[in-house]
């Protein structure tokens, strides 16, 4: 066997694996633009999140700063479009006050949402003798002795992937904001539940997505 042999062997080899690494790199890009068409096509859209009532069990100041809520929520989602599925993981969901959390976190179950479906979850919150800023303590207490109306903030963060198809994207961070006005002392838009007060809110959330 010759040197000129050799060579020629090793140069139909590098061919081979060159014309090899070019078709597999042709082939994901071609892939990748068939995809970014498909998501163009489709054009996803945000799930749509409605805050539907707050129950009221118990909201209480005591000294020196230290907050006291239990409340339960009736959260709902829609998925708006006709051919992308939605998967919501690790969403947690929990109440604050002028950016100040006030409840713990609480887990919503993992759920898929297909085309046009709406899922509901009725999460309780709560958080027991929470600490909070000693402006925030006043504040707080000017909106009860005040008007009575708080303007609590309902905060969903999480993750969701899409679905087209049998195609699942990756991982997106969904975070979501939902104002819930409570009046403490006009009662015109609440009803007694048992020893707790219920508020009909129907209020839109925003809700912002990004990777």
């Amino acid at each position: 066997m010759t040197a000129e042999y050799c060579r020629h062997h090793n140069d139909e080899n590098h061919q081979l694996v060159k014309r090899v690494s070019i078709a597999m790199v042709g082939f994901l890009i071609v892939c990748g633009i068939v995809i970014l068409l498909v998501w163009a096509i489709l054009q996803p859209s945000k799930p749509k999140f409605l805050l539907q009532d707050v129950t009221i069990y118990g909201f209480n100041l005591t000294a020196p700063n230290f907050l006291t809520s239990n409340l339960q929520i009736t959260l709902a989602s829609r998925n708006p479009n006709n051919r992308i599925g939605i998967y919501y993981q690790k969403l947690d969901v929990f109440a604050s006050y002028h950016n100040q959390q006030i409840t713990l976190p609480t887990l919503l179950p993992r759920t898929y949402q297909g085309h046009r479906d709406i899922t509901i979850w009725s999460p309780v919150l709560y958080g027991n003798a929470v600490p909070v800023a000693p402006f925030l303590e006043a504040a707080l207490t000017g909106d009860i002795n005040g008007g009575g109306l708080v303007m609590l903030d309902i905060k969903v963060s999480g993750k969701v992937k899409w679905k087209v198809g049998s195609w699942i994207s990756g991982r997106y961070q969904i975070n979501v904001h939902c104002p819930a006005y409570i009046s403490f002392s006009d009662r015109i838009m609440s009803f007694q539940v048992g020893s707790a007060m219920k508020y009909r809110l129907l209020q839109t959330c925003r809700v912002d997505i990004s990777r």
